[in-house]
């Protein structure tokens, strides 16, 4: 090929190639063999009931005859057909000639149309695509009967109590039952009328809002993903959930102590937003779909708000508790208070449990959103509430994906034993530096494979994984020591015993959260008891857990305190409601910013 001409596609090749492919298979070959003799014997019968055209009829036998004998008698055909040969077999000088040609044609085509039209009646029903039901509804299946006028009445009569037909944020309550919408929609349904820019909404703002919704979506998924989501977008991120999270936190009367605490608002929220997307978000992809959010227990999380009281017995999102502990231990981590950390913060959790090359693999950007992971060596406050929570419960699809992507070291899909290798000899390194004779790679390999039993041999898949009830002793096997020493020293059937459990009432992070909980403000009442009136400057933890001492230990339903601890707490919550609490202002740094806030110091004057 001469230099810098461009390669072109010869399509009549291709096309040739492939009709030699496909006339060169028996099936082929078989078919036409029926076709060609069903057509012969078509023409004889023509022939004998034909008077005027019989030198035509047999004109186009012998043609037919000839043509059959051509295709089958030597199937490796040319790549294309020579049109020299066509052209001596048409002769084109005489008008007669093309008479008798355009006959012979018509005769052909309409003898095989009659042929394919034939099947075609016997084999396909006439209009089939009109029989097949719509079995896709990305908004919701719609309902049959939904009467929006009634609904826009009753809406209209709601408004009519308020000044001016006027409706407020705290007005919005009465607004969202009237749409028949669970309480905690009136953030979503204030926000989405355009209530923030103007304070209010009015009757027909909000009227037009709501009855476009009600004829494009038809399901509580659809209607929360249009309340919340930006114009032109079909899905939420993660910003998206602040103003309905905000609206909780101002008025659930769980939360009603974070008032006095405004600076963790922004703290409890995240949380929040990171536990939704960890469990909602199962694609992974920072986007939760109508879809993602109908297979999800969210809505119905949502509609509890208004029921329990407790924001704690919400343990699956909105628990302060949870939030609590998750942020006491990143703050024990995080010791220049930047809400960010590094891989050495990390590798103290939990007392250096889990090994260097896990860690690597976290900050290598395989579970974490952003470039800062990768660029600077550091985590956020969002990616640990992921870690912690993967790391306390290896048995949710979300932890499982997880571990799985920090394992999988050339992100081919599969575990191989190369990688398993890899991260076991960390294990191994740790064990004989704590005097402990490690198993031998083949043995703890053949170990894992018959407690994970995979599908293929040589490699573990996700698959695999999930299909595991002890996926939490196979991921400490190669990168928590101590749980691993710990499961090693267990009795096997207790393990069993565990795993098939699959109807325990808590789950492996509600355990861990109830009693990091318990032990957290065991020892803030401690160290509250053995200052004696003595006041220190406080961090910005020390001044929540001041805060909210009194309101937790008055409304934990779950679990109880230590005796002494409860009747010390007892007392000295009943001397405070007879003597007036001191007020000490002061000023403290959290996260590189200045403010003043009131901390309510309580003096606790028994001994344990």
């Amino acid at each position: 090929m001469t230099p810098g001409k461009v390669l072109q596609p010869v399509l009549k090749m291709k096309v040739d190639e492939l009709f030699l492919c496909w006339f060169s298979q028996p099936a082929t070959q078989l078919t036409l063999k029926d076709c060609l003799r069903r057509i012969k014997n078509e023409e004889k019968t023509e022939i004998g009931n034909g008077d005027s055209g019989n030198s035509k009829n047999e004109r186009f036998a012998t043609k037919n005859s000839d043509s059959k004998q051509s295709m089958l008698g030597d199937i490796r055909l040319p790549l294309s057909f020579s049109p020299p040969q066509l052209s001596t077999t048409l002769p084109l000088s005489t008008s007669s000639s093309s008479r008798n040609i355009s006959n012979v044609k018509g005769t052909r085509r309409s003898s095989g149309t009659r042929v394919v039209q034939a099947k075609k009646e016997e084999t396909l029903p006439p209009s089939l695509s009109q029989t097949i039901p719509t079995f896709y509804f990305p908004r919701g299946c719609p309902k049959e009967k939904v009467n929006i006028d009634a609904v826009i009445a009753k809406i209209e009569r709601t408004f009519s109590q308020f000044p001016n037909e006027r409706a407020t944020l705290d007005d919005m309550g009465k607004v969202a039952k009237a749409c028949e919408c669970p309480l905690y929609w009136k953030g979503p349904l204030f926000y989405c009328a355009g209530g923030e820019r103007t304070g209010y909404v009015s009757v027909h703002k909000f009227v037009a809002m709501w009855r476009k919704i009600l004829q494009t979506c038809y399901d509580d998924a659809a209607k929360f993903v249009h309340l919340l989501m930006n114009p032109g977008c079909n899905y939420l991120v993660q910003e998206d959930f602040i103003p309905f999270l905000q609206d909780v936190v101002n008025s659930h009367p769980g939360l009603s102590f974070l008032k006095e605490a405004s600076e963790f608002h922004s703290r409890y929220i995240t949380t929040v937003i990171q536990r939704i997307f960890y469990t909602v978000n199962r694609s992974w992809s920072g986007k939760i779909t109508c879809n993602e959010l109908r297979k999800s227990n969210f809505l119905q999380n949502v509609a509890l708000l208004e029921e329990e009281a407790d924001i704690n017995q919400l343990t699956e999102y909105f628990s302060y508790e949870h939030f609590y502990v998750i942020y006491c231990k990143f703050w024990e981590l995080d010791t220049d208070h930047d809400l960010y950390i590094d891989r050495k913060d990390l590798a103290r959790h939990n007392d250096h449990a889990i090994s260097s090359r896990m860690i690597e693999r976290i900050f290598s950007g395989a579970v974490t959103r952003g470039r800062k992971a990768q660029k600077d060596g550091k985590i956020s406050y969002a990616d640990f509430v992921w870690f912690l929570i993967s790391e306390e419960d290896k048995k949710t699809p979300t932890s499982i994906e997880y571990w799985f992507r920090c394992m999988d070291l050339d992100g081919d899909g599969v575990l191989s034993m190369y990688e398993l290798e890899y991260f076991y000899e960390e294990q191994c390194q740790k064990l004989d530096n704590m005097a402990i004779e490690p198993l031998p790679f083949e043995d703890c390999l053949c170990q894992m494979l018959d407690l994970v039993k995979p599908q293929y041999e040589g490699k573990i898949t996700l698959h695999d994984l999930k299909r595991c009830k002890l996926t939490n002793v196979f991921f400490d096997t190669f990168f928590n020591t101590e749980k691993y020493l710990d499961r090693e020293e267990r009795d096997q059937f207790s393990m069993l015993r565990d795993g098939e459990g699959e109807s325990q009432e808590l789950s492996d992070w509600e355990k861990y959260a109830a009693e990091e909980y318990d032990i957290l403000v065991a020892e803030e009442a401690a160290s509250d008891q053995w200052n004696d009136g003595y006041e220190a400057e406080l961090n910005p933890v020390d001044h929540q857990k001041a805060n909210v001492l009194k309101y937790q230990m008055e409304k934990r339903p779950f679990f109880e305190m230590p005796s002494h601890l409860a009747d010390l707490l007892r007392s000295t919550l009943a001397e405070e409601k007879g003597q007036s609490a001191a007020g000490l202002l002061h000023t403290t740094h959290f996260s590189g910013v200045c403010f003043q806030e009131v901390s309510l110091v309580l003096c606790l004057k028994k001994n344990i």
